[in-house]
């Protein structure tokens, strides 16, 4: 048997798993999964913040638009209106999310918790076969399974729903990848597309650097073959009938990501951007000391590395700055992969290229050459946070684990003589205890700052202290195979223990459900003035007007609860927002602090003309609007509706109108009004600003000024306004421009009498289509899927690719 640390062969591989190890392997892995996902409803609690503010009522909006048999690719009840099927978060195109919608439209907060949990188990149950065709120890395979699901940022950030649902396929994507290669099998080359295809359909970084992962483990394949020309070759028919699937699969998405993105506030960012997003080394103590700088206390007094304590700044927090994995699996880390050498043996050398290149990018602007990587490198500056790869490095910390409990289960302990570790025998040893020092140092260096030593010691010393007793235990113990066995299952059952007793339900991925009381049961004061509000807006819809409301300064999950309750608001909390309303109205990321609510010179007020042709009449305000912040304008006519404790919604009284026609035109450069101080004074009844990319699409000759004389007669009514579409009958003595308030956005349509005309740019932000005199059946309907704006989308792309990069401008938030 060949242990060297640098032999040709690494260990011998472990007789086959029997069916009894099997089925105990896949037993654990499915009792570890449900206990720890049932904490969370036995302690009333849910995950918290993203996950409910953002992705809950997602799913809801999804859910509700297929149990009314249309597919939400517009949502207009979300900053004035947003393209769902663009926006990566939306669910739209995640297959397991959309079925979950379909079957059950309402989900509970609990319910939807426990979805996305389950999308750990593909992931987690793909170590079965992973190691078994390894011949790894069953044990290792539970191992990694657990430290997959339960370990570092898969628990610390299960906040970010879209990233678990890519992250949970990974393991699967790459044992599919694998045993495609092996075999030259298309059949299980399409599976492999079609779960690589769900893992980046979320267009993630997480996403994107699995994807990158998957290429890398491709291309160690072909270089590590005997004859590597030959393996390609005879693999090559394999590997393109897999891209073209995959690439099939994500095409639509991804042009209508690129397509959004090239009018979005995050076009792409600068490195000074994701500098700020790089994971600061100190953070690095938490994979060996869980609580090293109070990351899990209830009393939210982190003193860990962020923006408090980092004197060059940073983004990142306690949740994306934790990387724990159970004090066995950092013992084995320590004890037997690097003092033992065995992370260094030959078969599991492409694990420990990728963990260190995926720390390498985590660590971001702490490392040399990073800047190069991400100017250069394509993709990589789509993304302002490196230090997402933290959740590649979990996995690579799984496999760690489970590959070193492996070595131990067969092998027994390491042996650190001469044959073995060569001229290293001294160094691993004394790197080993060296990384151990710079943590605790780390640890106790926030500590002092933060008043907070003896807190952080007592977090050492007891992981130090469990440690010993597990050394001491295993070398007393250890010796034949069967003690071995006995031992490695019992190294199972301590490491599942203690990570759902640490990171399920705890304080980084769990909050009362009361707290998020919007979804179930409201409070009365809120819950009467609610009431109110959609009794005035229902009245207001029967009468063929369509007023908007501003939310703004509730409790978090009230920011996107607009989206389940059917309220055309024009703010909310969404990280991703088309730039020209961004520049025009000032909304921010989020609608829960009022402090971010800009007012730009284009809409200096709720009673600006803006604000009029938007058709926002209703604020709901944390506060009456006496105690908002001085930068906020005064509301002169605003009318209290309801108010009392913790709600006040008051009615603007504005007079703008959702469509109406325009029988005069001015040309204006919609781009350029949006940023000046002032609008072009127009005539609202009569008037329309048409965008200049828009007038070569007029017919007919519109006077570019208001005539003297009476208004000709026009009625415009809403016939139907749904989610997709707008269908308003037009009676009009002249020819005009029909505008609708309603954003403007690549993919909508308009036919006059079922005949496709033009949409045109109107009002600097809105849509507008030209209509004859006389009366008309006019529709706008969104179908950004058709061919013909797939093409469009997809030549913007390709004429754009030498642009320069534009640095997105974005604010810290969880």
């Amino acid at each position: 048997m060949q242990t060297s640390l640098l032999g040709p062969d690494g260990p011998v591989p472990s007789p086959a798993w029997s069916r009894r190890q099997t089925l105990l392997a896949l037993g654990l892995i499915l009792a570890a999964w449900a206990l720890a996902a049932a904490i969370w409803p036995l302690t009333g609690s849910v995950v918290p913040w993203d996950s409910k503010n953002q992705f809950y009522p997602t799913l809801r909006y999804l859910g509700t638009a297929l149990s009314h048999g249309e597919l939400p690719l517009w949502n207009p009840y979300h900053f004035g209106g947003h393209p769902s099927a663009a926006d990566p978060q939306s669910l739209l195109f995640t297959p397991t999310m959309l079925l979950f919608g379909w079957l059950k439209p309402d989900p509970s907060m609990e319910l939807f918790d426990l979805v996305i949990f389950a999308h750990f188990l593909p992931g987690a149950l793909a170590f079965i076969p992973l190691f078994r065709r390894r011949g790894w120890h069953w044990s290792g395979a539970v191992v990694a399974a657990i430290v997959f699901m339960l370990g570092g940022s898969a628990t610390a950030r299960l906040q970010h729903t879209g990233i678990i649902l890519s992250y949970g396929f990974f393991p699967l994507a790459f044992w599919l990848l694998e045993e495609a290669l092996d075999r030259r099998s298309y059949r299980v080359g399409v599976l492999f597309a079609l779960i690589a295809s769900m893992m980046v359909i979320g267009r993630d970084q997480v996403a994107f650097l699995c994807a990158l992962t998957l290429i890398g483990l491709a291309g160690h394949r072909i270089w590590t073959a005997p004859k590597p020309l030959a393996y390609l070759r005879s693999r090559l028919p394999l590997l393109l009938s897999m891209a073209f699937i995959g690439g099939t699969l994500l095409a639509v998405p991804v042009i209508l990501t690129m397509q959004f993105l090239a009018t979005s506030t995050r076009p792409s960012f600068g490195f000074g951007v994701a500098a700020m997003g790089s994971l600061p080394p100190e953070s690095l103590a938490t994979i060996l000391f869980g609580n090293i700088f109070g990351s899990l206390r209830w009393t939210y007094d982190y003193w860990g590395p962020d923006w408090h304590s980092l004197s060059e700044g940073t983004w990142t927090d306690r949740a994306t700055n934790y990387l724990f994995i159970g004090t066995i699996p950092a013992l084995f880390l320590l004890w037997h992969g690097i003092a033992g050498g065995r992370l260094f043996a030959r078969e599991f050398r492409f694990f420990l290229v990728v963990g260190v290149l995926a720390l390498f990018y985590a660590l971001g602007r702490y490392s040399p050459g990073f800047e190069a990587v991400f100017d250069h490198l394509p993709g990589v500056n789509l993304y302002r946070r490196p230090a997402d790869a933290t959740f590649l490095i979990n996995i690579i910390l799984a496999f760690a684990s489970g590959y070193l409990v492996h070595r131990y289960a067969t092998e027994g302990m390491p042996s650190w003589n001469e044959a073995a570790l060569g001229q290293l025998r001294i160094a691993l040893p004394a790197l080993a205890v060296a990384l151990v020092i710079a943590a605790i140092a780390s640890g106790v260096a926030f500590a002092i700052q933060g008043g907070f030593v003896a807190s952080s010691l007592t977090d050492a010393g007891g992981g130090l202290l469990a440690a010993g007793i597990v050394m001491a235990l295993m070398t007393k113990l250890g010796g034949g195979a069967y003690r071995r066995e006995a031992i490695a299952a019992a190294l199972v059952v301590l490491t599942g223990a203690e990570l759902i007793s640490r990171h399920a339900a705890s304080a980084m991925n769990a909050e009362p459900a009361g707290r998020y009381t919007v979804f179930t049961q409201l409070p009365p004061e809120q819950l009467q003035g609610l009431q109110i509000l959609k009794r005035e807006l229902a009245d207001r819809h029967s009468q063929g007007e369509y007023p908007r409301v501003e939310i703004l300064g509730l409790q978090g999950s009230w920011q996107n609860a607009s989206m389940v309750l059917e309220i055309e608001d024009i703010i909310g909390y969404n990280p991703l927002r088309l730039a020209d309303y961004e520049r025009a109205i000032g909304p921010g990321e989020n609608a829960e602090d009022p402090n971010l609510r800009q007012f730009p010179a284009s809409f200096r007020g709720y009673e600006c003309d803006l604000a009029g042709l938007l058709g926002l009449d209703y604020l709901v305000l944390d506060r009456p609007v006496s105690k908002l912040p001085r930068h906020f304008p005064r509301l002169a006519d605003a009318e209290v509706v309801y108010g009392t404790g913790k709600m006040w919604i008051y009615r603007l009284n504005t007079t703008g109108r959702r469509a109406y026609m325009a029988q005069h035109v001015q040309a204006v450069d919609s781009e350029a009004v949006v940023g000046a101080d002032e609008l072009p004074d127009f005539n609202r009844e009569t008037e329309a600003l048409i965008d200049q990319a828009s007038m070569p699409l007029l017919k007919a000759h519109y006077a570019p000024v208001r005539p003297t004389g009476e208004k000709p007669d026009s009625k415009v009514r809403i016939v139907s306004y749904k989610r997709n579409s707008v269908t308003l009958d037009v009676e009009s003595a002249e020819h005009g421009v029909l505008v609708l308030h309603d954003i403007y956005y690549p993919g909508w349509e308009a036919s006059v009498d079922g005949e496709r005309r033009p949409v045109l740019r109107a009002n600097l932000l809105f849509r507008g289509v030209e209509v004859p005199a006389g009366k008309h059946r006019v529709e706008f309907a969104f179908r950004p899927l058709s061919i013909e704006n797939l093409v469009a989308a997809a030549t913007d792309l390709v004429e754009t690719e030498e642009a320069p990069i534009k640095t997105a401008v974005v604010t810290p938030g969880r």
